[in-house]
């Protein structure tokens, strides 16, 4: 079953769906597929991510050195060998369903197959505790404009430009929905299972967020607040302005949490307030980590003492201090000479002791 659905709704449930929060103790597994193909290749490129909770599991690129699927995290590597030789050969397959998919859509608008083309696709499954399959996704993407989305717990079909409804007509034909489908409630919850019994020391563990607060002057004389939260775990979280504190969520920028790179996570949310009522903006940050939120506000930085007037201070204190020194050596070398004079007598006093000696 297809449905052609306008471009803004069909955004709009992406991004519905992007937002939708996890139940506590559920665990998602994604598989993001990228399909390259240009005049540079002979074959399409193929690129695989897996990521469980958003944590980078495994990869393959089949222009590396030696093409095989590859762990990104240690407890990634507690998989049997053959499993690595195995799930590279899933992946091929897997990729000559899209090429063919690109081949169709190519065939569609009467492009030329050695042409610039990208295909991005992202599977994932969920589970709820206890490893019971929760959700799936299942999207689409060929550059420059058509998506298919598949609404997997209902095999169907939501689409943009004429191509992706063509291509879901030719999937119709031999039932890929059902395929897909298996796919994400058997397959990703197999794999998914083992990588949490694996990383499960990983998975559990809390990291609190550090938190900062940057200050930018905007060209109108605003003041732009952002306030950082940095290197925390699990990706929870929630970050809130209050002006005199009361929240100020409307006027709020925010991003949505994004991997730092090193198994931790970042986040942001900013406001753009009048100079002169910086001190009355307030930033609440909320974690599972934390026993209660951390209010943190921005703080201008402490004056610093100039250090000009500081550097011929020293210069004159130093020179002043070279000639005290100086003169004291001076005057000790000066007293030594006195005191070395005193010691050795004139003849006339030498003569004058040997006659009182002989006297005696």
């Amino acid at each position: 079953m297809k449905t052609l659905v306008p471009k803004a709704l069909l955004l709009l449930l992406l991004a519905n769906l992007a937002l939708t929060r996890h139940p506590k103790g559920s665990h998602s597994l994604s598989f993001l597929h990228a399909l390259i193909t240009g005049p540079h290749l002979l074959v399409p490129q193929i690129i695989f991510d897996v990521y469980l909770d958003d944590l980078h599991g495994e990869k393959f690129n089949s222009r590396a050195e030696t093409p095989r699927l590859e762990h990104c995290a240690l407890w990634v590597d507690q998989q049997e060998p053959e499993y690595w030789g195995k799930r590279t050969q899933d992946i091929l397959s897997l990729m000559d369903i899209y090429t063919d998919a690109l081949k169709k859509m190519l065939y569609f608008y009467n492009e030329n197959e050695s042409g610039y083309h990208t295909v991005k696709i992202l599977m994932a499954c969920e589970v709820l505790p206890g490893g019971y399959y929760r959700d799936g996704k299942f999207q689409v993407f060929f550059e420059p404009s058509d998506v298919i989305f598949m609404a997997v717990n209902k095999s169907l079909w939501l689409t943009i430009g004429k191509g992706a409804t063509y291509l879901c007509n030719e999937w119709d034909k031999v039932d890929f929905a059902k395929y897909v489908k298996k796919l994400l409630e058997c397959n990703c919850v197999q794999f998914l299972l083992p990588m949490l019994q694996h990383g499960k020391e990983i998975l559990l563990r809390t990291d609190i967020p550090k938190i900062h607060v940057t200050h930018e002057v905007r060209g109108d004389g605003r003041i732009t607040l952002r306030c950082w939260a940095m290197k925390f775990y699990h990706t929870e979280i929630n970050i809130t302005w209050q002006r005199d504190g009361s929240n100020q969520t409307v006027d709020m920028d925010v991003i949505e949490t994004r991997p730092a790179g090193d198994g931790s996570f970042q986040k942001w949310a900013a406001m753009v307030v009048p100079s002169g009522e910086v001190q009355r903006y307030t930033c609440h940050v909320y974690h599972n980590g934390l026993p209660e939120a951390i209010i943190v506000r921005w703080e201008p930085p402490h004056p610093s003492v100039p250090i000009m007037p500081i550097v011929p201070g020293l210069v004159l204190g130093a020179v002043l201090m070279g000639a005290m020194v100086t003169f004291l050596i001076w005057k000790r070398r000066l007293k030594g000479k006195e005191r070395a004079g005193s010691e050795f007598k004139s003849p006339l006093e030498y003569q004058a002791q040997l006659r009182l000696c002989s006297a005696t």
